[in-house]
């Protein structure tokens, strides 16, 4: 059995924790900065880099006091190294680089994306490679094909805006503040989803592609034009998010096949409708549905640690030159989407 700490700080959270090979998590730790960025209605890159350095080293001693361990009794020490905000991700990786050196640990550069992707083995031991994954966070709306540790195949990545970021903006739009995931769907249950006309961006397309750009125009319009209510608002960009994510999904699986299962993981896989409507379509194709905990869908070091405990037992450590990456695409080798502000 081995011990992995896993240091997270590629956004607004500083988190560190402690897990095991065999899915024990023996300490976790986070720090958000909601409160300092919600003036801002979203997160300041600046700001949340010195936020990150100054919390980052006592979470860590938090941490390992916890878990009643010493440095020295680490396996090895994972750390985000990208993609993310540049300046919060080198804090978090120098942080792990000078543990490895002190402490003679390896060191293992994790990529964000592969921490949520691997995160729902982290909650199933059950959970065996193949399965399609809907990666869906703030930055990012992929959806993926897992066939191992290091190996994916994307299917489908966002041309524009994803679909953590277009709730964000939307939940801006309607001066709910920051983070607008969770403020959404709150005012969205008090709302009626088919009162306000909006978009399905690429529903029913040939290319299997999501983009949300157009739907978050057309939120700033129908709140621009004093026709509607800020709450059915908020229910019908709800709805129609949900129905472009299934719409694109089933392109998916007609495309490439079934898998034994259909996991979601990302910061919007902890949206109830979502959630709701990947259950049923994975019961319509016979895929059993997974997905993590709530707390282990938003950005978390559990994930860190779980995804440098799998690279760890392939064998998959890393030089402590390894350099943080604002991006860093966990498909390489896949075809590029068109739009120029492809988040991949």
């Amino acid at each position: 059995m081995s011990v992995i700490l896993g240091i997270e700080s590629s956004c607004d959270e500083t988190a560190a924790a402690l897990v095991t090979s065999d899915r024990k998590i023996l300490a976790h730790k986070l720090a958000g900065q909601e409160t300092v960025h919600a003036p801002f209605g979203g997160v300041v890159p600046e700001i949340a880099a010195r936020a990150h350095a100054e919390i980052i080293t006592p979470l860590i001693e938090a941490a390992l006091e916890e878990a009643n361990l010493r440095l020295d009794q680490v396996d090895a020490i994972a750390a985000t190294a990208g993609p993310g905000l540049i300046g919060g991700v080198m804090v978090g990786l120098v942080t792990g680089k000078a543990l490895a050196m002190a402490a003679d640990k390896p060191l293992i550069a994790v990529n964000h994306l592969e921490g949520h992707a691997l995160s729902p083995r982290l909650a199933n031991p059950d959970l065996g490679f193949p399965y399609l994954l809907l990666l869906a966070s703030g930055g990012h709306c992929q959806i993926l094909r897992v066939d191992g540790v290091g190996q994916y195949r994307r299917l489908a990545t966002t041309i524009d805006d994803a679909a953590g970021e277009a709730f964000d903006k939307t939940a801006k739009i309607l001066g709910l503040g920051y983070p607008g995931g969770p403020k959404v769907e709150a005012l969205a249950k008090t709302g009626k989803a088919a009162a306000v006309p909006l978009p399905r961006p690429l529903k029913g397309s040939k290319e299997p592609h999501f983009s949300f750009a157009g739907l978050k125009s057309a939120v700033v319009r129908a709140h621009e034009s004093g026709e509607y209510k800020s709450e059915d608002i908020a229910a019908s960009f709800q709805l129609a998010v949900v129905d472009c994510l299934k719409d694109r999904l089933e392109k998916a699986i007609r495309d490439h096949g079934t898998v034994p299962h259909l996991v979601v993981a990302g910061g919007v896989a902890a949206n109830g409708p979502i959630r709701a409507m990947l259950e049923q379509l994975a019961s319509d194709y016979d895929m059993q549905f997974t997905a993590p905990p709530l707390w282990l869908c938003t950005d978390n070091a559990a994930m860190i640690a779980w995804a440098g405990a799998e690279r760890f037992a392939a064998g998959l450590t890393d030089t402590l030159d390894f350099a943080a990456r604002p991006r860093w695409p966990l498909d390489p080798g896949a075809e590029k989407a068109r739009g120029a502000g492809v988040k991949a």
